[in-house]
């Protein structure tokens, strides 16, 4: 899996608004649904929160994360470890309208704080376009026939990222 899926796997990454950041907290993880500020590259994953917010202090502790995406049919598992970046300049590049919900002083607000997720592992399920075509026709065929689904093939990936930044095989 070389660079094809590192470029999949962007891509599928940048086709997601929101994804489930999973933080931990003592003995337990804490999961929460993030509004993706920016996608760079296949292993950097962007969100901004308040630097008092309870995920902020759970990174300060622990940096393990991890963080997951789901559409119809798409899926994405990332590991990795996050990091709050509290730069002035990444977080006027990032700011979004939006973000004035949760910080009415706008992008200069002293309470923003950004997470930065550098991805360690990654696993994907793809079956959009023709995949997802081809598994729906033969989902209605298993249950019109009253067979067992067959296994269709999509796109699946598991990579992790090596030196550098580069995806790596894994397994797949």
């Amino acid at each position: 899996m070389g660079e094809s899926t590192k470029t999949h796997l962007k891509s599928l990454l940048e086709s997601f608004d929101t994804g489930m950041l999973i933080t931990h907290y003592d003995d337990r993880e804490h999961g929460r649904p993030m509004s993706i500020a920016a996608v760079e590259g296949a292993n950097t994953i962007w969100f901004a929160t308040a630097q008092s917010s309870p995920k902020s202090d759970e990174i300060r502790r622990d940096t393990r994360v991890s963080v997951t995406f789901q559409s119809r049919r798409r899926f994405v598992a990332l590991s990795g470890t996050a990091e709050l970046v509290d730069d002035r300049s990444k977080i006027h590049e990032l700011w979004r309208p939006s973000w004035k919900l949760w910080f009415t002083k706008g992008k200069d607000d002293p309470s923003i704080v950004l997470i930065r997720v550098t991805v360690t592992d990654a696993e994907f399920w793809d079956n959009a376009g023709a995949i997802g075509i081809r598994f729906a026709f033969k989902a209605a065929k298993a249950l019109l026939t009253k067979h067992e689904m067959p296994y269709v093939e999509g796109q699946h990936g598991r990579v992790k990222v090596g030196e550098g930044g580069e995806l790596v095989a894994h397994h797949s």
